[in-house]
């Protein structure tokens, strides 16, 4: 079944859409003035919910790393208990503390990048993830295209690097962006913190990402018998592994245009597709 996501509204509509759209506000550089506190500029945070009793979990530290500044989240105490340290690129409900919308972006990058500090004093790690979604008008909800994301493990007192790979579960372009990231896990202590600065997205330099991936269909998914390779590029070879990594098919043609998977178990499929030796399109498809 293909996934699909609904953020909270029934759309979300983009009044400039920008096809290689940057992550807004990325190195944190830039904070609005809301009065008794700030904001970066394009995030969300749980500070507008927290500065009722005087109370702000998202603050802007210096230096930064490079740079003139960073975000600083901090899970701190409230009369109504302990509030997450919370940032979204976009909309915070801070009610559900979930995401309500993100920023347009357009492309199919490899892994979210940046650099981190982290600590918890209790159990409950906190963590990032980026979701990229694609508006689906038949449905009315949202595709998920690609998702990463990463559970804070130990802890990092000095800046460190840090990578998140993006697992890819449709093909084609997203047209927007959600990164979500947490100083507490469910169960947040005072003072657990995550600090972040500088995030960028990585582009696979191998190549796949120089072909646009909306130039290939392979459809139907779920698939009962034939797998169908629509392509504006020739496609010359696919091959499939099950959900532990194991390869269980692998065809080489001049040019495909069906594969058939009838032999195949039910479950979830992994395939990656070729043109010219060179892997063109990293996807899933579900086998009934």
């Amino acid at each position: 079944m293909i996934n699909k996501i609904a953020l909270f509204v029934t759309s979300l509509m983009f009044t400039t859409f920008i096809s290689k759209a940057q992550i807004p506000n990325a190195g944190f550089e830039n904070w609005d003035n809301m009065g008794a506190y700030a904001n970066p500029t394009g995030w969300g945070t749980m500070n507008n919910t927290t500065a009722l009793a005087n109370v702000y979990t998202a603050e802007k530290a210096t230096p930064g790393n490079p740079g003139a500044s960073y975000l600083k989240l901090t899970s701190k105490t409230t009369p109504l208990g302990v509030a997450n340290g919370i940032a979204v690129s976009g909309k915070l409900d801070s009610l559900t503390m979930q995401p309500i919308s993100g920023f347009a972006y357009a492309a199919r990058p490899a892994s979210l990048d940046g650099a981190w500090q982290h600590m918890i004093f209790g159990n409950s790690q906190g963590g990032i993830s980026v979701t990229l979604t694609k508006w689906n008008a038949g449905t009315n909800m949202r595709d998920i295209i690609g998702i990463g994301s990463v559970t804070l493990t130990g802890m990092a007192m000095s800046w460190a690097n840090f990578s998140i790979p993006i697992t890819y579960s449709l093909p084609g372009m997203p047209d927007s962006c959600i990164i979500f990231m947490k100083a507490s896990g469910a169960t947040p202590n005072d003072q657990d913190y995550l600090w972040v600065d500088n995030l960028t997205f990585k582009i696979n330099p191998t190549g796949i990402n120089d072909i646009d991936a909306s130039a290939i269909n392979i459809y139907p998914n779920p698939v009962n018998e034939r797998l169908n390779i629509k392509s504006s590029i020739d496609v010359n070879e696919i091959c499939i592994t099950d959900a532990t990594g194991r390869m269980v098919l692998c065809m080489k043609e001049e040019k495909l245009i069906t594969v058939d998977v009838s032999k195949l178990s039910t479950g979830n499929y992994n395939y990656k597709l070729f043109s010219k030796n060179k892997e063109v399109l990293n996807a899933k498809f579900v086998k009934e």
